[in-house]
């Protein structure tokens, strides 16, 4: 359960957030959203694919693991990758509509949340103002979430160029335990060298084409997802 409010420096003054990272606090999870801006980064260290849901939504995901809570990249209490996704590292916050206008949330049940002096980072000065792990996170939140806004016009560029495919990951590890993870797409590369110069020309002037050539090189991650598998299952 969640407990989303928000967030504001009366009500919240002693508030805190545990930055450590590990399944106690949240980071146990086998996917998470993203979106074209943060392909880049991501994909030399993660692989990217994409959820199609039945109302035509696409909604691209970074893979952390095999099933169902399961979180490869965590190592005890180090994330082991040099980049956080964004949607890891925004956790406890959120952006929320108030009053028409996009604001900072907090989710108040969530791990990270404290109010023990000893623990996490302060949200806010001694005389209300707020502090520089909140101004950080904040400015991530809006990154974020003016990220996501994209998602819809890269996914219907996507689905109009019928560039999607089904995609199962079906691997037996070396002590014999069988994963198979379905139900997700990844670009048609087939498709894509179909494509005449015009459509070309549209997806590159849209910015789209290099985010399908990114999520196309993610999937060499593959591999190193399915080594850390085996590592955890040594």
């Amino acid at each position: 359960m969640s407990n989303p409010v928000l967030l504001n420096n009366i009500d919240h003054a002693d508030l805190r957030v545990i930055t450590t990272r590990g399944a106690a606090w949240g980071d146990d999870v086998a996917a998470v959203p993203t979106f074209p801006g943060e392909f880049r980064e991501l994909q030399a260290h993660y692989p990217i694919a994409f959820d199609r849901s039945g109302d035509g939504q696409v909604q691209p995901l970074v893979l952390l693991g095999l099933r169902q809570n399961q979180n490869l990249y965590l190592d005890g209490e180090r994330w082991d990758a040099p980049c956080l996704p964004l949607a890891i590292a925004r956790q406890p916050f959120f952006i929320g509509v108030a009053d028409g206008e996009p604001m900072v949330h907090i989710d108040l049940d969530h791990p990270r949340v404290s109010r023990d002096p000893a623990l996490g980072q302060p949200l806010f000065l001694e005389f209300g103002g707020t502090t520089p792990f909140l101004q950080h996170m904040a400015s991530l939140l809006h990154s974020l979430h003016d990220g996501m806004a994209g998602n819809a016009g890269f996914g219907q560029a996507l689905l109009r160029h019928e560039l999607l495919e089904p995609f199962t990951l079906d691997v037996q590890l070396d002590d014999g335990s069988r994963h198979r993870l379905g139900g997700l797409h990844t670009i048609a590369e087939e498709r894509l060298r179909q494509l005449d110069g015009d459509a070309l020309a549209e997806l590159a002037r849209s910015g789209h084409l290099e985010a399908i050539h990114m999520a196309m090189a993610s999937l060499s991650q593959l591999r190193g997802l399915i080594e850390r598998a085996n590592r955890r299952h040594a």
